[in-house]
């Protein structure tokens, strides 16, 4: 399988109310697997602070200190919260260290801090006095290990509403959450190690994609021609905005499909000519370099033998594109990718693709998709779960929200994350090379939402190829499609 299960808070209660033995059990694991995190990762550090809370999380940070002084290191306890609020198998975890002598005292020192402040359990925003604490451990200067999830992270959503732990690595227990893949909470984790502490797997709405779910896409067989490897078509370009289709055009090709053609306006069809070797151009009717309603008959000649269509990338925007959008999607009866200017055109018409048959795909980012959905693109960063949920239910179609993790949604269904890549995406054209692999992939008869998935994967698996022979800190779009081939030729 090419997914793994991404965990909410509720999800992994379940998962421990399944548990048939005694909850003190799951604790010391929990707890005994962090230290053992510890002293093999920063082996170095022979003076720990561990911060710890009144609930469970603290009570797993209660072993881990035990652990760590058993093993020899100096341990402090810093208690954050009255002690008299410690209660069940916490409480127990909490005498077990005081007959230790494990000294509890003020924020302060240590090599190493490890946060067990709150757990999977946490939401909303801390308390006046729970955001000092935090604050004041993130000021230390010292590497921070949290213990499930840093504190101050939704474990169920990845939102980040006021302070929150910057961890260096997070020990999670029995599966990733789902806070610790999607931003912004994904960026206070660090490195991720998950521990297993013997809990049955359990289902899952959300899933982590990784890199295996590349084996689900087609590849060229003996018997394959140029059209039944995948015919794309791709609708865009206008003047100032050329590079944007050529780039969707090209990773579509690396990307495996067979054949393609490029609707562009017929004023700077030469351009594309040039550029565009492997290509077949259809020149449209155009007004200063920006397609018109007259060009929707040739796109309509031209989609007949396409097997998916791309519409958007450097297209343009005026209201002429928008009317052409409109037609185009209720004209064509083939799957169909929608970026950049034809997300523009879509803002105010979302029934345009709610009422189509067709597979529809969205390559939306933040700012795209707080468009469509007359939201503050500030709100969409800060509740990338819900909006791309959101998206997929109110359009009606598979929305891919593009970031440093990318979230595919559906309706009624739950959400892919992959967080495959690296720094270097963020460049100009990622994002035309992504709708040009989801379209080579929807060509090939993929589904929309384990096509948009596999092209995330694929783009960032490319990514992560080309920064081997480029380095990330000046790579291009180009770069990535030049390292489409050999990804998905393994």
């Amino acid at each position: 399988m090419w997914t793994e299960p991404l965990y909410t808070a509720e999800e992994m209660r379940a998962a421990e109310e399944a548990y048939d033995g005694p909850m003190l059990e799951l604790m010391e694991r929990a707890g005994s697997a962090a230290a053992e995190a510890v002293l093999r990762r920063y082996a170095d550090a022979r003076s720990v602070a561990v911060w710890c809370g009144t609930g469970s999380n603290g009570g797993d940070g209660f072993v881990v200190a035990r652990k760590l002084h058993e093993a020899g290191r100096t341990v402090e306890i810093v208690l954050a919260g009255p002690e008299e609020k410690i209660a069940g198998d916490a409480r127990e975890n909490l005498e077990r260290a005081r007959k230790l002598k494990i000294p509890f005292g003020e924020p302060g020192g240590g090599e190493l801090a490890v946060d067990a402040l709150f757990g999977t359990g946490f939401s909303g925003k801390p308390r006046d006095e729970a955001a000092r604490l935090i604050e004041e451990l993130n000021g230390l200067g010292a590497p921070i290990l949290s213990v499930d999830v840093p504190s101050g992270v939704n474990a169920s959503t990845g939102e980040v509403a006021g302070a929150a732990v910057k961890a260096e690595t997070t020990v999670t227990f029995h599966g990733r959450k789902v806070g610790l893949v999607v931003a912004p909470g994904r960026f206070q984790a660090g490195e991720v190690e998950v521990a297993d502490i013997g809990l049955a797997p359990g289902r899952t709405r959300h899933e982590h994609v990784d890199e295996r779910i590349l084996a689900e896409v087609p590849r060229r067989g003996p018997s394959d021609n140029k059209y039944t490897a995948g015919s794309v078509l791709v609708v865009g370009g206008s003047t100032g905005k050329t590079g944007a289709p050529c780039l969707t055009a090209e990773a579509a090709l690396r990307a495996g499909a067979g054949i393609l053609t490029v609707c562009a306006p017929a004023s700077l069809n030469t351009v594309f000519e040039q550029r565009l070797l492997e290509v077949m151009t259809r020149p449209c009717a155009d007004e200063e370099g920006v397609m018109t309603m007259d060009a929707a008959d040739a796109i309509l000649e031209a989609a007949e033998k396409a097997t998916a269509i791309a519409i958007g990338p450097g297209l343009g925007r005026t209201d002429a594109v928008r009317g052409l959008v409109g037609y185009l999607l209720d004209r064509l009866d083939k799957p169909i990718v929608l970026d950049a200017d034809g997300l523009w055109a879509l803002a105010g018409h979302l029934d345009w693709v709610f009422s189509r048959e067709a597979p529809t795909v969205l390559t939306p980012h933040a700012g795209e998709l707080a468009r469509l959905l007359g939201r503050d693109s500030s709100r969409i960063s800060a509740r990338r779960l819900d909006a791309v949920q959101a998206g997929a239910d109110d359009v009606g179609a598979v929305v891919l929200l593009k970031g440093a993790d990318t979230l595919v949604a559906a309706p009624g269904k739950g959400v892919l994350a992959c967080d495959l890549g690296n720094p270097g995406l963020a460049t100009a054209g990622t994002g035309d090379v992504l709708t040009g692999i989801v379209a080579a992939f929807l060509a090939k008869g993929m589904e929309g939402r384990v096509g948009a998935a596999a092209a995330a994967a694929a783009g960032g698996e490319a990514a992560r190829l080309a920064a081997e022979r480029h380095g990330t800190a000046g790579m291009i779009a180009s770069d990535v499609i030049e390292a489409l081939s050999p990804t998905l030729s393994r």
